[in-house]
């Protein structure tokens, strides 16, 4: 695991053993399920360069082994929710989506898992039915029907004491291109629900990292900046993103003080890979008695047999409201 940055947004203060269970739920992403055969005729367009990439590089990194492992360890750990942001295709053919459908189904059900997609998962233009929309049961808010398209995005899910509020930062790009954008409707849409929800633990998902140096150029979320706006005008108490395959720990800076952004490694990495031992974040939520929340996370990591995962880390998270009382 690469150690966590910006270490200014951790609470040393806390432990183990002083935060009283309230809420457990587990963070994963980037998946990239194995790629099924792949019609010639599909790669007339960028999924070349996909299938190249995959064929050649990747898929000594997403092993199905790995996976298996980890998600056997979610099952055991017993979350009260889990939450994927994104990737769980390749270079978006049909054969991908059915495949995902089917991994989702084993994963929980919908009202147990929610998803947002990542840039892999609109790799080309494609049909929304016989894409995304095949995943759309675990994209649908509460009491509302599944998305159509990144128009009815974001997505707004209560659970316990948390609202998790999904982005989609999902748009076909050029090849050798991975930019995400959000959008300034979603933008609107996102901070009318935001304010909504202040008496809640509003946990915001997305795929691409939104904070300053999150991703390199051709893989940044392009309207970053007017996101990171978005939050410090209405605030947040966590952001949760993938994309980067790492564990790795920034801030937004709001009136209210830094919320901090926590991204995830892969869940299928291997850990002979570049990335080092993929896994999945466990995150526990309680309500801050000097106001706000605390987070305390656990990195479960892949162990080198294969056999499960192992605590890797472990640290302390708090919202801005908490931090700015307790100054």
């Amino acid at each position: 695991m690469s150690a966590p940055c910006r270490q200014e947004a951790l609470d040393p203060q806390g432990s183990a053993t002083d935060l009283a269970a309230m809420f457990r739920f587990a963070h994963l992403s980037d998946p990239h399920l194995p790629l099924p055969a792949v019609r010639v005729r599909e790669l007339f367009s960028k999924r070349v360069t996909g299938w190249l990439s995959w064929r050649y590089r990747r898929r000594r990194i997403h092993a199905p082994d790995a996976l298996a492992a980890a998600v056997a360890d979610l099952h055991r750990a017993g979350p009260d929710h889990i939450v994927v942001t994104g990737d769980i295709a390749n270079i978006s053919t049909a054969a991908e989506f059915q495949q995902a459908a089917t991994w989702l189904g084993a994963l929980g059900r919908p009202q147990d898992v929610t998803l947002v997609p990542g840039n892999h998962d609109a790799y080309v233009p494609v049909s929304w039915s016989a894409s995304l929309g095949l995943w759309g049961a675990y994209m649908a808010g509460d009491g509302a029907s599944p998305p159509t398209s990144r128009d009815d995005f974001p997505l707004l899910r209560r659970r316990g004491p948390v609202a998790f509020v999904g982005l989609s930062t999902a748009v076909p790009r050029a090849p050798l291109i991975a930019t995400g954008e959000v959008g300034a409707a979603q933008l609107a849409r996102f901070e009318a629900m935001m304010r909504d929800l202040t008496d809640m633990c509003r946990v915001v998902l997305i795929h691409h990292p939104p904070q300053i140096g999150g991703a390199s150029r051709h893989k940044e979320l392009s309207d970053q900046r007017a996101v990171r706006e978005a939050i410090a005008r209405v605030g947040a108490d966590l952001v949760l993103h993938g994309h980067i395959h790492r564990t790795m720990l920034g801030r937004i800076d709001s009136p209210q003080g830094p919320v901090p952004v926590l991204g995830v490694a892969s869940t299928s990495a291997h850990p002979a890979s570049k990335y080092g031992a993929g896994g999945y974040n466990l995150i526990r939520v309680e309500r801050d008695p000097a106001g706000g929340w605390r987070f305390d996370v656990e990195v479960r990591s892949i162990r080198a047999d294969l056999g499960g995962c192992d605590t890797s880390g472990r640290f302390h998270l708090r919202s801005p409201a908490s931090r700015a009382l307790a100054a």
